[in-house]
């Protein structure tokens, strides 16, 4: 199959080209390839002339979001709308990188596929918005949903936890967001099963389990051995920050498991990830 992968750079994006490689692989990304400019995305697609698109590319800055949500919805909904419009002039499937912030995280009993969006932030209005138009315009796609998604490229929340760990000693981190903490490869892998079926839909690709911010610190904190480090707990109003996460953002595999894709716990996909990429 030939796949274009976009945002092909980034964590997922990278993941992607590991997992899939019994495909023929072709990536872009900024800045050679903006996907608000048509046109310019139009020329790519067509010179890939690809099967399949997955779609990474977005603007992932939550809080950048909130500080500028008319970008926000310019690169994650209308860029996805470009994008959705390249599979339906060139007959490509698509498969489309969401977040579990499309979700206002007000159920604490958390969230399956078919549940209606009702995101509570700027990020997660510009998410949902790219879903509508992907929905509006094709029949042949996969909308995938992650969460908490780390890699050992980019920035990630375990990286800044060890960072803050060695260098105060001390941290203070919130109990009341709950959400799956999930590694970039394993979402990969996943996506590699899910084409090979032909299943469009909605899917909410998650390691198994959840926890809070705090929880996940501990275990960050037990694996690299900072066991000696006080990790304080406390509530999401005492970190001032422009966006508002999902309190509750817990997404279920209810329709990958259904055609037998599952992800295995994150408490063992971050020990693995621990041991690849920062325990020496």
């Amino acid at each position: 199959m030939r796949i274009l992968i976009t945002g092909g750079a980034g964590q997922l994006g990278t993941a992607l080209q590991t997992e899939l490689t019994q495909h023929e692989l072709f990536t872009i990304d900024l800045p050679e390839v903006d996907i608000t400019d048509r046109e310019t995305l139009f020329t790519a697609v067509s010179t890939a002339n690809p099967d399949l698109i997955i779609h990474c590319a977005a603007y992932t800055n939550v809080d950048g979001c909130a500080k500028d949500p008319e970008l926000a919805y310019k690169v994650n909904g209308l860029g996805t709308q470009n994008v959705a419009l390249a599979c339906q002039k060139f007959d490509v499937t698509l498969v489309h990188i969401s977040t579990n912030e499309v979700f206002a995280g007000d159920n604490p009993a958390g969230y399956e596929e078919w549940m209606s969006r009702n995101p509570a932030n700027p990020y997660g209005r510009s998410k949902a918005a790219a879903e509508v138009h992907v929905q509006n315009l094709l029949t042949r796609y996969y909308i995938v949903r992650p969460a908490w998604l780390y890699a050992p490229n980019g920035r990630n929340f375990i990286h800044a936890i060890l960072d803050r760990a060695r260098s105060m000693g001390q941290l203070r981190v919130v109990t009341d967001e709950i959400g799956n903490p999930t590694y970039s490869q394993d979402v990969a892998q996943a996506i590699g099963q899910l084409i090979e079926t032909g299943q469009y839909g909605i899917y909410h690709f998650v390691n198994y389990g959840s926890c809070s911010r705090w929880e996940f610190a501990n275990e960050i904190l037990r694996l690299a051995g900072l066991t000696e480090v006080v990790n304080t707990p406390i509530l999401g109003k005492e970190f001032k920050r422009p966006s508002t996460p999902p309190p509750f953002g817990t997404l279920h595999n209810i329709a990958g498991k259904a055609i037998g894709i599952e992800l295995r716990p994150w408490q063992e996909a971050l020990a693995d990830y621990m041991r690849q990429f920062v325990i020496e």
